[in-house]
């Protein structure tokens, strides 16, 4: 199973982006699916969360600013950045619990990253 983000890139502040994830084949199904990220000498961080049912949990400091959504017969989550923040430059990261068939359990599988850089 393999996690493909895209859309980040280099935005002004105030600016907006979309980040999207999809879940290669041979998903069963998907519990937990997130974004992460991690700025230079910093630790990773929860961004935002989504589960199957659609409940969501979001950092504070992006509150109000970010929304997580998923599709989930497509497999994917998007998160979509508004009112971005020179704060919010990071390497943010897909992140999902997922078991490749009824029988096994669920283990956790990460994106590869992908960089959003806010300035001006």
């Amino acid at each position: 199973v393999q996690l493909q983000a895209s859309g980040g890139g280099l935005v002004q502040p105030g600016g907006s982006l979309r980040l999207s994830c999809a879940a290669s084949a041979r998903v069963y199904s998907i519990n937990v699916m997130a974004w992460y990220r991690q700025a230079p000498g910093k630790q990773r961080e929860l961004v935002a969360s989504i589960t199957s049912g659609g409940n969501t949990n979001y950092a504070d400091s992006v509150k109000g600013r970010f929304t997580i959504s998923r599709d989930n017969p497509k497999n994917t989550v998007s998160v979509q950045m508004n009112n971005l923040k020179p704060d919010d430059t990071a390497v943010y990261y897909c992140y999902a619990t997922i078991a490749t068939s009824a029988v096994n359990p669920y283990y956790p599988y990460w994106g590869q990253g992908t960089q959003v850089t806010v300035s001006s």
